[in-house]
């Protein structure tokens, strides 16, 4: 499929502001030894779930003191010990001072020495055999801005479009920056309306946390972890709060003291929202939040009306199918179409954000001959777009009816967190029938008796298979026992799938 751009009607309409849907919100945090959830309502509504494992829990952003452990001019490339289970990775594309005077870097073996100390910063996580890649090119996080230790430039986030909303955020961060100050920062789109107090606090939280890592770099002797990126707890704090956020609701009494403690320190303005929840019952059971998990897995999701929805998510894309279903409406077919297209543009916009889905996402809803019933839909859809925080852009209408939009990949989505493929169907989402595994089977049989010369031949299969071969398919099992000249046993097993089976030679 090519690119949206290309398409003749694809031209992206704008989404309406963030500012004209502001809805009350409230952020739920459940923590355990093993993981942490955080669910995020508005209006009493679950709209967004962050799930983090202790036991899969990503490294990148963190900076640790590495040793060159080997250097391979070669790859241009040198293997270092950070103190994980496996050598991480550094290219000589990822050394900061190779990049700094626009001449073509130097060979990394002049740049590099066998058991040198290299303070590194982790830029992608180990996969499979791959150890973790590096950079030394250090940048730390804040809830506003990004510091850049080694450099004195300020960026500004390309999300924000406008530029004399660009100028201004520049203005008012050169004035902040104490003139000492050896670093750059980037402006995040958080930082779009901070005030000028919450923007300096973000500078000196990421000041002390540079002092800090430097400090640790002094002491400790590598490998050694310098500075770990802020668990997803702390990351709520960071991250995750808005004007429009009332309440953070904690149910663990060590991490509301350890995230009360953190905001004390660098986030001040979230510490009065801090709520810890001490009710007997589950905090993600009172609110709900359970039955949204289980119900963001499924693949139907029902609407209020009668009408549902189809999502159906694949390699290429998301696709979205809106049907009637048990909707009759009142007045005329025209009428249940529009309501049913209504009530699932907001349904779809929400679950986007629940099931975190990203690339490109196909609605098809259902057929509307009114121009006008076409353009609200649309409008109603990217109202309701308008809550996500995830860059977005939507198309209008193409020939065939479907509405095309992206939405950026932030992380895996819930699905694939949550789960993994069918072992039975490996994913098609279908299984043959038993009917046709039989007569595989018989297939199978056939070229075992020409191949190999055995006494009898025993079928081992799913209690299914079984049961059609002891009934409707007996005659023709006897039939071919007569053709190979061989008698041919059953055996049920229950442990099977319906597709497995096994022909064991006697």
């Amino acid at each position: 499929m090519g690119s949206l751009k290309d398409h003749p009607t694809a031209q992206p309409i704008p989404l309406p502001s963030r500012d004209s849907v502001r809805l009350a919100e409230k952020i739920l945090v459940n923590i355990t030894p093993q993981e942490t959830r955080v669910a995020v309502l508005e209006d009493n509504v679950v709209q967004e779930l962050h799930i983090e494992r202790e036991a899969s829990r990503g490294i990148v952003g963190n900076i640790y003191l590495g040793k060159v452990k080997r250097v391979l001019p070669g790859m241009q490339s040198a293997f270092m010990d950070v103190g994980l289970e496996r050598t991480a990775f550094l290219h000589v594309a990822d050394i900061w001072e190779a990049k700094q005077n626009g001449e073509p870097p130097k060979p990394i073996e002049r740049m590099v020495f066998e058991g040198q100390s290299i303070m590194v910063q982790v830029i992608k996580d180990p996969i499979g055999t791959k150890g973790a890649r590096l950079s030394t090119q250090i940048s730390v996080a804040g809830r506003m801005l990004v510091y850049l230790p080694q450099e004195k430039h300020i960026g500004i986030s390309q999300r924000i479009e406008n530029e004399a909303e660009r100028e201004a955020l520049r203005e008012k961060i050169t004035r902040l920056v104490p003139a000492d100050e050896p670093g750059g920062f980037i402006v995040r789109t958080m930082a779009e309306s901070a005030t000028e107090e919450e923007l300096a606090n973000d500078i000196e939280y990421l000041r002390k946390i540079w002092r800090d890592i430097k400090e640790h770099a002094k002491t400790m002797a590598p490998p050694s972890m310098l500075y770990q990126e802020l668990s997803l707890g702390l990351r709520v704090l960071r991250d995750f709060v808005n004007p429009e956020t009332d309440r953070i609701v904690i149910d663990s009494r060590e991490n509301f003291g350890k995230l009360s403690a953190f905001a004390t320190e660098f986030t001040p303005t979230v510490k009065p929202l801090l709520d810890h929840y001490i009710g007997e019952r589950p905090l993600f059971d009172l609110h709900g939040v359970e039955e949204e998990i289980q119900k963001a897995l499924a693949r139907r999701v029902d609407l209020k009306s009668g009408g549902y929805l189809i999502f159906d998510q694949t390699e290429a894309m998301t696709t979205i199918d809106v049907n009637t279903g048990g909707f009759v409406g009142v007045r005329n077919f025209d009428d249940t179409v529009f309501k049913t297209n209504l009530e699932a543009a907001q349904t779809i916009a929400r679950q986007l954000r629940l099931r975190n889905l990203g690339g490109i996402i196909i609605t098809d809803f259902i057929d509307m001959d009114s121009e006008e019933h076409k353009s609200a839909v649309l409008a109603e859809f990217n109202k309701a777009l308008a809550r996500d925080h995830t860059r977005l852009t939507v198309n209008g209408f193409t020939a065939l009816g479907l509405v095309e939009m992206t939405r950026k990949r932030t992380r895996e989505s819930l699905a694939h967190v949550l789960c993994e493929v069918c072992p039975t169907c490996q994913g098609r989402g279908e299984v043959k029938t038993a009917r046709t595994v039989c007569y595989e089977i018989l297939r199978e049989l056939l070229r075992e008796a020409r191949q190999f010369n055995a006494r009898e031949f025993r079928i081992l299969g799913a209690v299914s298979v079984i049961d059609i071969f002891l009934d409707e398919e007996s005659q023709g099992l006897a039939m071919l026992s007569d053709f190979i000249g061989k008698p041919i046993s059953l055996k049920a097993e229950p442990s099977y799938t319906q597709e497995q089976y096994d022909i064991v030679l006697m």
